[in-house]
């Protein structure tokens, strides 16, 4: 609780090392510290990951004013004022952690919210001086990881959207217009053959039970929201299994892969440590397997030339380069190509996939909304051609 400049009280959660440092930080917005509540860890802000944007924001900003000499707590200070709301709260916890004597890395692990690679990468570029250009490297790392994140969403929201289309269209079909159309022909007297009465039977299920159906399909989804981490990994076994989409996952792991190598080996550190946090940064089981053998084999005294044969998830090709780079001991620069080259491989392969499944997707919404328009025309004909023998 806050006295404010023009008179009266602000209540608000902020974030702060102790009460004198919140005062500070209440002085500097002109209001004054009245009583303060420490709450528990659990219900503080900002416990959650930060968002790949949000990180690609940060480390630019931080490459670019560390890279002309600005000192870190300085540093910090301008990229709190210039980062997104979400973001601004931990970059000026991160200051007052490293003004109080904390390290860097230290200060990410504190705030909470970073992930092992950033952190990891933060703690070698402090040993070796060249912070600027760690956060720099995940920079670059961050927004190809948002490039692939782009690309697996562009790939799901045209099916999905063409799907709900199709799924409204058939509901309205099968419920407003095929039970009235039913009615007027069983008036007329017109025998309805099997399949119009089957989705008759499915139009009249549908909208005398509608109310049942939408607390369903509502209670299925906030299932899905709740355990969403189970659905994702229902969806991103399947999509692992695909024939059409396989190809595609494996190229984003890829890339996902050598972009987290490459920042890692550039700033020195060691490649047994570097592939151990690469490997858990995917998600692709049987690549993370391969790689955490591949790791294990390398401390054990193994040559990479002779072991990277047997990470089978990597094409050929790619594992040649490996090998060949590894030779000539400039493995740094072969993890950036082959992170340009997998990035390129993803939108090559997504252009693909979309091609493939436009005319899969219309080929599904024919045949549903098809096969309604094809339940009520059945009929029709076959009154029509009656009426005309009659006649």
């Amino acid at each position: 609780m806050a006295a404010k400049p023009g008179g009266g009280r602000a209540i608000g959660v902020k974030q702060a090392r102790d009460e004198r440092h919140l005062a500070g930080e209440l002085r500097k917005e002109r209001m004054a510290l009245l009583r303060s509540l420490k709450l528990p860890v659990s219900m503080r802000e900002n416990t959650s990951d930060v968002k790949l944007k949000d990180q690609a924001e940060l480390n630019t900003q931080l490459a670019q004013l560390l890279s002309r000499g600005s000192p870190l707590v300085e540093a910090l200070e301008v990229t709190g004022a210039s980062v997104s709301n979400t973001m601004k709260p931990r970059a000026l916890r991160m200051r007052d952690l490293v003004a109080g004597g904390a390290s860097f890395a230290d200060a990410c692990e504190q705030v909470g919210g970073f992930d092992r690679v950033t952190v990891a990468l933060y703690r070698a570029a402090e040993r070796t001086g060249d912070l600027a250009g760690a956060a720099k490297q995940l920079a670059i790392a961050a927004r190809r990881q948002l490039q692939v994140q782009g690309k697996a969403a562009t790939l799901m929201i045209y099916p999905a959207i063409l799907l709900t289309i199709t799924a409204l269209a058939a509901a309205f079909l099968l419920t407003k217009i095929l039970p009235q159309i039913g009615e007027a022909l069983a008036s007329a007297g017109a025998q309805l053959p099997w399949f119009t009465r089957f989705l008759l039977a499915i139009g009249t299920f549908l909208r005398d039970n509608l109310l049942i159906i939408i607390i369903v399909i509502a209670g299925l989804l906030a299932g899905a929201f709740v355990f969403r981490k189970v659905v994702g990994a229902f969806v991103f076994s399947f999509m692992r299994r695909a024939p059409a989409i396989r190809q595609v996952v494996l190229a984003q792991e890829s890339a996902r892969f050598f972009s987290v190598m490459a920042a890692l080996t550039r700033c020195g550190v060691p490649l047994a440590d570097a592939l151990g946090i690469g490997a858990d940064a995917i998600s692709h089981p049987e690549m993370r397997e391969q790689l955490e053998k591949l790791r294990t084999r390398l401390i054990e005294g193994g040559v990479l030339r002779n072991l990277i044969d047997d990470v089978t998830a990597l094409a050929i090709t790619t594992r040649r380069l490996m090998i060949a780079a590894e030779r000539a001991g400039d493995l740094q620069s072969a993890f950036d190509t082959l992170a340009t080259d997998m990035m390129e491989e993803v939108e090559t392969r997504s252009v693909r996939l979309m091609a493939f499944m436009e005319p899969a997707v219309i080929v599904f919404l024919f045949i549903v909304v098809g096969s309604v328009i094809l339940g009520v025309m059945i009929p029709l004909l076959n009154l029509s051609s009656s009426v005309g023998l009659g006649g």
